[in-house]
This record gives C-alpha cells, sequence and structure tokens, in this order.
C-alpha cells in the first residue's frame, strides 16, 4: 500500500484524500485545524451555467462536468458517513431587475446558451409564479435547471468523518518526501511558488421563516450582482463581494452592498435575522482558473479553485486521485497544468 500526504484540509484536498483512499491509498491530511479556509464561507453553488464567463472555455467545460459528477459524489459520501450533504437540485433562477440589467443577463445567457447549457427565459409572471416573494418589479428572468446548490459545511463534516484519523491537526511549511498532493489553498504559494493570490469575499447569513424563498436566486440589480441560496431550515446566505484584497475586516459598506440589493429583489428578507458575517478569501491565480495537476516529480498541485472550489471539488478529486494512482493525467487536466505559469 503506497503512502500519500496530502497538504490542505479543506473541500478539495478532503475529497482528494477520500478518493485516493479508496484507490488503495494510505492517506494521511495535514490540515490547519480551523475553519479559516474558502469553503466556511462558501454558499455552495453548483452553477456551471452561472459561473460561466467569456473566454473560459477549457473551465466550462470542466465545471460542467464536475456538475454532472456531483449528485452521485453526494450520494456515496451519505452513504459512507450517513451524513446528508443537502444537495438541492431544483435549479436557480437568474432575475433582472431593471432594463439595463436584463440587458446585460440576457448578453450572459445568450453566451452560455452557445455553449449548450440550459437556460429557459422567462417573463416576469412566470418568474414571481415560482417565487412569489421576489419584487413585483422585475423585468425578466430565466430558470437555470441545471445550476444546483450543496451545503460546503455539510460535505466537510461528511468528508472528516469518512477520513476519520487519517486528518492530522498540523499546518505544515515546507512539503515532506513521498507522494504529495498540495492543496492548500491560499498557503499553496508559499510552498509551490506558484502564484495564488488571496482574494476577498464577504458573505451574510440570515435567518428567516422556511420556505420564503425555494430557489437559488442569482439577480442583476441596478448593475450589482448579488445570490440569494435558501437552506431548508429558513437560514439564507448571500453573498458576491469579491475585493483584491487580503484583510479580513467586515465594513458596514460592505454589509450594505449585499443587503441593498438583496431586499430589493425580496422586500421580506428586512424582517429576517442577520446571524453571520463571514470574510474569506478565495485562492485565485492570474487567470482565474485552478492548477491541477503534476508540479515535479511526486509533488502533484489541486489549488487556485477561486470561485468554484465547492463545484469543481468532484472532478478534481477524481482527476488528481487518477494522476497519482497511475500517473497519467486525465486531457481534461492539460489546461489547467501547474507548468502554464512556468
Amino acid at each position: 500500500m503506497t503512502d500519500l500526504t496530502v497538504i490542505g484540509g479543506g473541500i478539495v484536498g478532503l475529497a482528494v484524500a477520500w478518493r485516493c483512499r479508496q484507490r488503495g491509498m494510505r492517506v494521511t491530511v495535514y490540515d490547519g485545524g480551523a475553519d479559516d479556509a474558502a469553503w466556511y464561507a462558501a454558499a455552495g453553488m453548483l452553477a456551471p451555467a452561472g459561473e460561466t464567463s467569456f473566454g473560459q472555455e477549457a473551465l466550462t467545460a470542466l465545471m460542467v462536468e464536475s456538475s454532472t459528477r456531483w449528485p452521485g459524489f453526494a450520494a456515496e459520501l451519505q452513504r459512507e458517513t450517513g451524513i446528508d450533504v443537502g444537495i438541492d437540485t431544483r435549479g436557480t433562477l437568474a432575475v433582472a431587475l431593471t432594463g439595463d440589467d436584463l440587458a446585460e443577463a440576457r448578453r450572459l445567457w445568450a453566451y452560455r446558451e452557445e455553449h449548450g447549457l440550459a437556460v429557459h427565459r422567462l417573463p416576469p409572471s412566470a418568474v414571481r409564479e415560482r417565487e412569489p416573494a421576489l419584487s413585483p418589479r422585475l423585468r425578466g428572468g430565466a430558470h437555470i435547471p441545471d445550476d444546483r446548490q450543496v451545503d460546503p459545511r455539510r460535505v466537510v463534516a461528511a468528508l472528516r468523518t469518512a477520513l476519520g484519523a487519517a486528518v492530522v491537526p498540523h499546518r505544515t511549511a515546507e512539503i515532506p518526501p513521498g507522494p504529495v498532493v498540495v492543496a492548500a489553498g491560499l498557503g499553496t504559494a508559499a510552498l509551490t511558488g506558484l502564484p495564488v493570490r488571496p482574494v476577498k469575499g464577504l458573505v451574510l447569513r440570515l435567518s428567516g421563516e422556511p420556505g420564503l424563498l425555494r430557489h437559488v436566486v442569482v439577480g442583476h440589480v441596478d448593475g450589482r450582482h448579488v445570490y440569494l441560496v435558501p437552506r431548508a431550515d429558513g437560514e439564507i446566505v448571500i453573498g458576491a463581494t469579491q475585493e483584491e484584497r487580503a484583510d479580513s475586516s467586515v465594513t458596514a459598506g460592505a454589509v450594505l452592498d449585499l443587503l441593498r440589493p438583496a431586499t430589493e429583489l425580496v422586500p421580506d428578507l428586512a424582517e429576517c435575522e442577520l446571524t453571520e458575517t463571514v470574510v474569506r478569501h478565495r485562492p485565485a491565480t492570474p487567470d482565474n482558473a485552478p492548477v491541477l495537476g503534476r508540479l515535479s516529480g511526486d509533488i502533484v498541485v489541486a489549488a487556485g479553485h477561486h470561485r468554484n472550489g465547492v463545484l469543481l471539488t468532484p472532478v478534481t478529486a477524481d482527476l488528481i486521485a487518477d494522476l497519482v494512482v497511475t500517473g497519467r493525467p486525465d486531457p481534461l487536466l492539460e489546461a489547467f497544468t501547474p507548468g502554464r505559469f512556468a
């Protein structure tokens, strides 16, 4: 049985370790022991259509592939651990508040349709039929059936349960000898020299009546983007901030920048309790795509997932585990190798 060290106990590192152990490896995960990584704040949107951007065809293909793997990944993890990771398959509603917002949304929807992603456009009345709590001022929207959500905190809890004593509360400042997967998020830069930088994001959590929203809602509101992710227990996660900063302060202005568009879309949110404000830093690369593949010798990297760490978890875990076990990279990894930053 081959030994493998995984540096990083976030959602990606844990999933890689789980898959490698299933393939017969003896795995040790070095985890810093704190919930200070990006996954802890993440809303858990599995949105290949929603996250598709112009000029990122290879990343879009990877996101679509990972999204198709999520239901099986979640079901397998639940069978092994008994933990329901909260996957929801009702799809996402993308909505626009003004005429200008609708024009911007339609441009993105057209791009996604060109890449074979399902986008079902809806008039305002049909949008509000699906979600009556939405503002009557809406100009239009679309149902994106293949965009889902999952609860990242439950996923991490399940992966930690599955791996048990293999997860060691130890933070390492150097790469040990032997086969190693570096999945250390922002710590990957110091360990490998790869250009992984912090991108600050603020997420709010509100507590309200269960059923206020049934779908994930992605809104265009007076030129701002905001997302609302409802949980079954009435929690609603609100986010979309993105700043090229490394500090962890929560400012009143940043909170307002999320609450204003959120309450414009769903006025009843103003009556919900604000239960949590969380800042975490997404690990991003110069091209905002992940670093996946062999760095040198026995060192493999799985980091730099930026906004898409949760979405890309299943495909990253499968591809990296296969690479570690067989030594052969899947063609899907070609666009994301560490060598592109040499």
